[in-house]
């Protein structure tokens, strides 16, 4: 009888215990698909950036010009992603002057990806920004007259 009474007292429990034991499981496993959703979208955005920064670079009818194009594209694909303004994107030439037919043009995007649902003050003291990068490199046309 002892035994059966006992049984009766833990009436209920098990649904506690599981609520309690997903709560534990999910929330950690949610948050690991945000963080990975968020290094996704950064991903995206710096190959997009640096492949449009070259793209826009080599097509540009002159110097001047092809370095605000340039940006211009980063930006765009910079701020698609989700990181207006925090993405950085930096070219390089082959040769000089830059639209030289027949020589490189690479294109360097960088992109900090910050954790998402961290307070600012917590990430003040510990840095929780993860670096990505892209290269991508574009030739410029030979026979193309500009």
């Amino acid at each position: 009888m002892i035994f059966r009474e006992r049984l009766a007292d833990e009436g209920g429990t098990a649904v506690i215990e599981f609520v309690w034991l997903a709560i534990l499981l999910l929330v950690p496993l949610i948050y690991l698909v945000l963080c990975l959703a968020r290094l996704q979208a950064g991903s995206y955005a710096v190959t997009q950036a640096a492949r449009e920064s070259a793209r826009a670079f080599v097509t540009a009818s002159d110097d001047a010009s092809a370095s605000a194009r340039s940006q211009a594209a980063a930006d765009i694909a910079f701020e698609d992603q989700g990181f207006p303004g925090s993405g950085e994107v930096a070219v390089d030439c082959t040769d000089s002057p830059c639209l030289t037919p027949g020589a490189s043009v690479t294109s360097r995007a960088e992109v900090s990806v910050p954790m998402p649902l961290v307070p600012a003050f917590f990430r003040e003291v510990v840095p929780l920004e993860i670096p990505v990068s892209a290269t991508q490199t574009a030739p410029v046309p030979r026979y193309e007259v500009r």
